[in-house]
């Protein structure tokens, strides 16, 4: 593949724009050598990233921080992330994110790539997150979400009264004038996205979904191409219709991932945890449903 698409998946806790920056500025090199983004790697390169100061200082600094932690042992953390919580240092966000807070609970993942993180919730996204606590852990890990083999599955509030659970089978790439954002785009990744019916409000609706792709932002940019944006989501917003009151004034994106299974890296054995949806979203489906 090029070598700008390899940067991406190797270092998920940078934007691939950002990384292009680093490469044309020669701040990343393939075998000892300064190459073109569009160059093609094959496997077993050396690849070597050297941050700027900006982007080092503080990153990788153990701090005190508080976890819900759902489950820990030998090999693995899972932690219920509160929403707000960034996970991994990046542009405006180089402390007080969920890594600085693993190297401090514990100490010995420094010597883990990104700290045993092996994938992503956005920062204003809830839920369940699994960490590797050892290097066979993590390559475990890392295989089972390329395989797909991961279970992950979110309770998502939406705008709009969604008449029967479907399925959004739609590639997703950068957005092509905003590239903050993503979007549904005819040269994306495949991207799929299952959501089932879970209660229907009087201007809303609650969804369970269930993921079989990992894209950025799959489920926000999924549900807005389907015109049921997620209530609070201030990137794929809803329009001018949207619902006034309790539904219009939630500060987040209604997204909670409460459910997370996988085959334990020791083990062999399948596992599965599950969170409890948060204060915030509970509160807002009481009002909702006066």
């Amino acid at each position: 593949m090029r070598f700008d698409q390899a940067l991406a998946r190797m270092f998920p806790e940078h934007s691939r724009s950002r990384l292009a920056a680093w490469v044309r500025q020669g701040q990343v090199t393939l075998d000892h050598a300064a190459v073109d983004a569009k160059h093609k790697v094959w496997g077993g390169e050396r690849v070597s990233l050297a941050l700027p100061a900006e982007a080092r200082e503080g990153s990788d600094a153990a701090e005190v921080m508080t976890f819900e932690i759902v489950h820990e042992d030998a090999a693995l953390l899972v932690l219920n992330k509160p929403a707000g919580l960034v996970v991994h240092p990046g542009s405006g966000n180089w402390q007080g994110t969920m890594l600085n807070g693993l190297l401090h609970h514990h100490p010995p993942l420094a010597a883990i790539p990104r700290a045993g993180i092996v994938h992503r919730l956005d920062k204003d996204t809830s839920g369940l997150l699994v960490v590797a606590k050892t290097l066979p852990a993590q390559t475990d890990l890392v295989r089972q979400l390329q395989a797909r083999t991961v279970a992950r599955q979110y309770l998502a509030l939406v705008h709009g009264v969604v008449a029967r659970d479907g399925l959004v089978d739609a590639p997703i790439g950068r957005h092509p004038t905003q590239r903050t954002r993503m979007a549904v785009t005819e040269h994306g990744r495949a991207a799929r996205t299952h959501y089932r019916v879970l209660e229907r409000f009087a201007r809303a609706t609650l969804l369970e979904c269930s993921l079989d792709t990992g894209r950025t932002h799959q489920i926000r940019v999924h549900l807005q191409s389907i015109s049921h944006p997620l209530v609070g989501d201030p990137v794929y917003r809803a329009g001018r219709g949207a619902a006034p009151g309790p539904l219009a004034s939630f500060k987040r994106q209604a997204l909670h991932a409460y459910r997370l299974g996988l085959v334990h890296p020791d083990s062999g054995k399948a596992m599965q945890w599950d969170a409890t949806m948060p204060a915030d979203l509970r509160g807002l489906l009481s009002e909702i449903a006066e």
